[in-house]
């Protein structure tokens, strides 16, 4: 599968969420203690939001640990709103249009998982994709369809709605192909100013994902930690896996559950496709 995080807060220098935790993304793309493997070798994406209206993105097919172009990149760029996305592919061609996070217009989007039985299904998904978004479709790969999907179904207007039908349209999909189980998921997308974070699967059995918690409890907790006091209040990570160790810094989010982030404020709320005829 792959990891990624979801950062919103004080602008930050991206070597401090790429690099520097514990368990760094860049240790995570070795040696991952969370997901379906150990490495996540296929390719890495970065995607922040500066000073122009649309987000930058930094895509590569080389594995995180190796590119120094990222590494260079990381020390001079900040950012208040980051997504970066490690990749380890389970069948798409290792090509720098496979790389997440995905960009169309002011959104960003990635995804952990898959969609089981994507290759009978892929016809079906794409041909149900609006045609205006259909030109943008630029790689090979279940989660950029499925990005268009919910772009497709309303993500710029209700983006938990949206996501909640495109996943109910591809489980009506897969039924119709004879296909039991098929969305796994952790997804995270953005506008540039909240962030909107699912963690979902058909068999009730999603890929691991946590939330951070409350920075200046975590200061009253640890006040001799430089990094805690580093961070504004409003500071929050959504990630595939804990970035260290910290105790009581990260909580697990549920399962079926879309985590929104806005402003400093964090909400859970129960996440459930929305099928055809409910």
């Amino acid at each position: 599968m792959c990891r990624w995080l979801a950062y919103s807060g004080s602008p930050v220098l991206l070597e401090e969420l790429i690099y520097k935790p514990q368990n760094s993304l860049v240790v995570q793309s070795l040696h991952s203690r969370l997901g379906a493997e150990p490495t996540n070798g296929d390719g890495f994406g970065v995607g922040w939001y500066g000073a122009p209206e649309t987000p930058g993105v930094f895509r590569s097919t080389d594995p995180a640990w190796s590119d120094r172009n990222l590494q260079e990149l990381a020390g001079h760029i900040s950012s208040g709103l980051v997504l970066a996305h490690i990749r380890a592919s389970i069948g798409s061609p290792v090509q720098q249009t496979n790389c997440h996070p995905f960009r169309h217009g002011r959104w960003l989007w990635m995804h952990n998982g898959y969609l089981d039985g994507f290759a009978r299904m892929k016809r079906d998904l794409v041909m149900a994709v609006d045609p205006d978004l259909f030109p943008h479709i630029e790689g090979s790969t279940d989660s950029e369809v499925f990005f268009f999907l919910a772009q497709t179904f309303g993500l710029t207007e209700d983006p938990p709605a949206a996501v909640a039908r495109a996943v109910g349209f591809i489980e009506d999909t897969a039924q119709r192909n004879g296909i039991a189980f098929p969305v796994q998921m952790t997804v995270a997308t953005t506008d540039g100013e909240s962030i909107w974070a699912f963690r979902y699967s058909s068999e009730g059995q999603s890929r691991s994902l946590f939330h951070s918690t409350d920075v200046s409890t975590l200061r009253h907790q640890y006040p001799d930690n430089p990094t805690l006091h580093g961070l504004s209040d409003e500071t929050r990570v959504v990630v595939s896996e804990p970035l260290g160790d910290l105790k009581g810094a990260w909580r697990e989010v549920p399962e079926s559950t879309c985590v929104t982030l806005r402003a400093g404020e964090e909400q859970l709320t129960p996440f459930r496709p929305e099928r055809a005829g409910s």
